[in-house]
C-alpha cells in the first residue's frame, strides 16, 4: 500500500529537464531508464512501432526525450492496462499525430 492514498500505483511519472540541449540516450539507456529488456525494445523498433526513423537497419537507434515519453507511455499501457502491442503501435501512431495537429494549431493561433 502507499502511504499517500493520492498517488496511484499505475502513476506516469513525467520528469522535465532542463539543460544546453535535448538529451539523446542510446537503446540499452532507454531500456534501462523504463526497465524493460533491451532487445524488446529492438523488437518494436524493427516492427516501427515508434515511427520509421527508429526501424532502419544500420547502427542502434537513439531515443530523444520526446521517443523515451513515447516508450514510457507505451509500456504503461501494455503492463497496466494490458492492450496488445499491435493495439499500442496504432496508438502511438494516432498520438504522434495529435501531437503534429497541437503543433501546427498553435503555430497557427500564434500567426
Amino acid at each position: 500500500m502507499n502511504a499517500d492514498p493520492t498517488v496511484s500505483r499505475h502513476a506516469l511519472l513525467i520528469v522535465s529537464r532542463r539543460g544546453s540541449g535535448p538529451a539523446v540516450h542510446t537503446l540499452e539507456e532507454a531500456a534501462r531508464i523504463v526497465s524493460i529488456h533491451p532487445e524488446r525494445l529492438r523488437h518494436y523498433c524493427r516492427r516501427g512501432v515508434f515511427g520509421p526513423g527508429l526501424a532502419r537497419t544500420e547502427g542502434e537507434p537513439v531515443f530523444d526525450d520526446d521517443r523515451l515519453y513515447e516508450l514510457r507511455r507505451f509500456e504503461h499501457f501494455r503492463q497496466h492496462q494490458r492492450v496488445n502491442p499491435r493495439t499500442l503501435r496504432l496508438l502511438c501512431d494516432l498520438w504522434r499525430e495529435v501531437d503534429q495537429l497541437r503543433i501546427e494549431l498553435r503555430f497557427i493561433r500564434n500567426r
